[in-house]
């Protein structure tokens, strides 16, 4: 975690830099001659949101009270948590949702003056994708 804090930060920094570098050059340019706000904002929100997470990851560190396993080099990989979650290796229900919300995006993406209705057959599926894999465990085979 050490190693990621570092990393963000450096991230952050770079971000904030290369946000000043990017003003001055487009306000430097005799074509431009002013700041580019989507550019600028961009990459100062970038350097932002890297250091809010670096400084969350650094109270968590702090909190935990100790040295993580992925940061000891003589660790091996069983002195980590074992349980990190449950997961069905079988479930079909990311696919149907990946697939409803492809469809939900590419029907507000090319949609016209207000025209949703791709947006519209989408949602259904969504809404069910999300309700079959939340609840795949308490119905059929591998009912709890």
């Amino acid at each position: 975690m050490k190693s990621n804090i570092s990393i963000l930060w450096i991230l952050a920094v770079f971000c904030l830099i290369l946000a000043g570098v990017y003003t001055f050059w487009n306000v430097a340019d005799p074509a431009h001659g002013r700041v580019e706000w989507v550019g600028t904002v961009a990459l100062l929100l970038s350097a932002i949101l890297s250091g809010f997470i670096a400084f969350y990851l650094r109270l968590v560190y702090r909190a935990q009270g100790g040295e993580l396993p992925e940061d000891n080099v003589a660790a091996n990989i069983d002195d980590a948590d074992p349980e990190l979650g449950h997961f069905a290796p079988w479930s079909w229900w990311p696919f149907v949702l990946v697939g409803g919300a492809s469809v939900v995006i590419i029907g507000i993406s090319v949609a016209q003056e207000g025209n949703f209705w791709l947006a519209w057959f989408g949602a259904p599926i969504v809404l069910v994708a999300l309700v079959g894999w939340v609840y795949e465990f308490y119905r059929g085979r591998f009912a709890h």
